[in-house]
């Protein structure tokens, strides 16, 4: 087997483990991503798919409240985290509460669980110039930067909108160092095997936000080199690297699989065309004219390789796929079987009727 091809291996073992229970598949992830759009469901659902028994479209919503979660932003995205992990990120280096704030954050904390129209009875429907350069309402802007400070936290969502509490209290912060070393590990996990510039990159934002006295990504790389914590193998002229005692897999299971466009097997742009010697790009917010591949394409993974995508959709109740190949579509019936199969299970996670 080519070092390319244990490299894959190893990527496929290390993302894609045996489905578990949706607990035990969140303490292994850490961190699944989240994504408003739903083609044809959620990213989070799509991601937890393959790593959950049973796992159907909406059961992470559903059960939000019981499983120990925090939604946040962790390295570049947000998404759904252990409440461990979350503990980790806080407190964040930000600037004092403005008296608005101030006034939100004690209303939240007084009232319990918040639905942020509550808030906009209360204090008034004003809109502010956000981040992006558009406008959000003055309330849902003062909650999320207060859920950013790690003041606020989203208790569940009610038709997928954030429905704000307290943050739950936790015992004093550990030592700077050892948060940044254990998130640094977080992240290596989660990304593993990564391309050394991946993963500074990925580290490079946490840094900025929760440890901006501890220099830079590169320096945080070395000594967890230094110290036996991560490995380090030069494939192709490129760097990887990840977690000590984490052998590569010597062969991926012969199944057809569709992959979240933030599927953390294929969320490393760097990787994926190193790996799989193809360019793969989420096109949602491309105009219509200029996408190559469709609204929200899917990898389509076959064994240790993904040949090509796939758009699936629901029209009256009824799964739709197409598919599209970077080369030949795979000839002979074991494909066409496995491929099926795909589409079958993609139709029990959809919850849709099989005629």
């Amino acid at each position: 087997m080519t070092k390319l091809r244990r490299l894959r291996a190893h990527a496929i073992a290390q993302s894609l483990f045996q489905p578990a229970t949706l607990k035990a598949a969140l303490r292994r992830m850490a961190f699944v991503q989240a994504d408003p759009i739903r083609s044809p469901a959620r990213a989070q659902d799509l991601i937890l798919r393959h790593r959950v028994k049973d796992y159907r479209a909406g059961d992470l919503e559903r059960l939000y409240p019981s499983l120990n979660l925090e939604e946040d932003i962790l390295h570049y995205t947000y998404g759904f985290l252990l409440r461990d992990v979350w503990r980790l990120l806080h407190p964040r280096k930000t600037p004092g509460l403005t008296e608005f704030e101030k006034k939100i954050l004690a209303a939240v904390c007084g009232a319990g669980e918040t639905h942020p129209r509550e808030l906009e009875a209360h204090f008034g429907r004003e809109r502010i110039v956000n981040a992006w350069g558009g406008h959000s309402k003055a309330t849902k802007h003062a909650l999320e930067k207060l859920h950013y400070r790690g003041l606020l936290r989203v208790a569940r969502r009610e038709n997928g909108i954030r429905i704000y509490a307290a943050a739950i209290a936790s015992a004093d912060p550990m030592p700077q160092a050892e948060r940044l070393r254990k998130l640094a590990l977080v992240i290596a996990n989660i990304l593993a095997p990564a391309p050394e510039k991946s993963f500074q990159a990925a580290l490079a934002p946490l840094l900025r936000r929760s440890f901006p006295d501890f220099g830079n990504s590169r320096k945080v790389l070395a000594d967890m080199l230094c110290s036996g914590e991560l490995r380090r193998e030069m494939i192709d002229g490129i760097a990887y690297v990840w977690p000590a005692g984490k052998p590569p897999r010597e062969e991926a299971p012969r199944k057809v699989r569709f992959l979240a466009p933030f599927d953390p097997l294929v969320w490393d742009r760097r990787r994926f065309e190193h790996l799989w010697r193809w360019s793969y790009r989420v096109e949602a917010y491309t105009p219509p004219k200029k996408r190559v591949r469709g609204y929200y394409a899917m990898p389509l993974l076959w064994g240790d390789d993904i040949i090509g995508w796939v758009n699936a959709g629901v029209i009256k109740n009824r799964l739709n796929v197409e598919t599209g190949f970077i080369g030949k579509r795979p000839g002979g019936s074991d494909f066409r079987r496995k491929l099926d199969a795909e589409i079958a299970r993609m139709e029990t996670f959809l919850n849709l009727a099989v005629y």
